[in-house]
């Protein structure tokens, strides 16, 4: 039996009363790729489904890379648990051994690759969202990123449109790493480990590190200021545009 903390599916409330994270008649599409947060967001889904008095579905899927992943574990626990799940086959990891330079990243071409792949399924089937795992780490993480390293202030929206009329959620948003970690952990949830699922790490180019750089700075902005995801959590909803260099501010 699935055991959820409270204060995780308190966060995934909140998230869901601020932002609509679960709407009557929606059909949820949840991009899962096998880790910690993926696989923890499939039973809170579950959660939210059996509990919500809308009547909203969620069906989740994975693109594989065609690295040899063995998904057998996943699926075999999702049929014992009752969510629909889908495996979506792909060579994008030989597309990409073709087309990227030496001494690059794969990560942001099999982020595109795997985003189309996702998009292209729930429009064909009829899906009107996907989830996607981020929590609040991340966004933290994608926030210094943007401005250390591409000169913008952005980062991971709880909620937004894209181009193609699907609506894209994040339930996890609000929530810690250390809390989704707890719940992989304390369920022993199936987890595929980041060297079978990173395509990056069978490829002969450059492996990231700025995230991992990033990620150690912010442990220790924390370990220093104890209160500092809470603050900037709050800074994300409070954003003084005059204040910037922007000259339509």
């Amino acid at each position: 039996m699935i055991n959820l903390s409270k204060k995780l599916l308190r966060r995934v409330g909140q998230t869901n009363a601020k932002y609509k994270m679960f709407e009557r008649g929606d059909k949820i599409l949840l991009a899962l790729s096998g880790g910690k947060d993926s696989m923890s967001l499939a039973h809170v889904l579950k959660h939210f489904q059996s509990v919500s008095p809308l009547d909203w579905e969620f069906r989740a899927v994975t693109v594989t890379y065609g690295i040899g992943e063995d998904l057998r574990e996943i699926s075999a626990h999702f049929k014992e648990h009752e969510i629909p799940y889908e495996i979506i086959d792909t060579k994008i990891f030989e597309f990409g051994k073709e087309k990227i330079r030496a001494n690059t990243t794969f990560c942001s071409f099999c982020s595109r690759m795997r985003r189309g792949y996702i998009y292209s399924y729930a429009l064909e089937h009829g899906f009107n969202k996907i989830a996607i795992a981020h929590h609040l780490d991340d966004a933290a993480e994608s926030f210094f990123m943007n401005f250390t390293f591409n000169g913008a202030l952005r980062t991971l929206a709880p909620r937004y449109v894209a181009e193609n009329g699907l609506v894209i959620i994040r339930p996890f948003i609000l929530a810690r790493e250390r809390q989704i970690a707890a719940c992989a952990r304390d369920n022993k949830l199936p987890i595929m480990r980041e060297e079978e699922v990173c395509p990056a790490r069978q490829y002969g180019g450059k492996e990231p590190t700025a995230r991992a750089a990033t990620k150690e700075l912010l442990a220790q902005y924390e370990k220093t200021h104890p209160r500092f995801f809470i603050s900037l959590q709050a800074a994300f909803a409070n954003i003084h545009e005059e204040t910037f260099f922007e000259p339509k501010f």
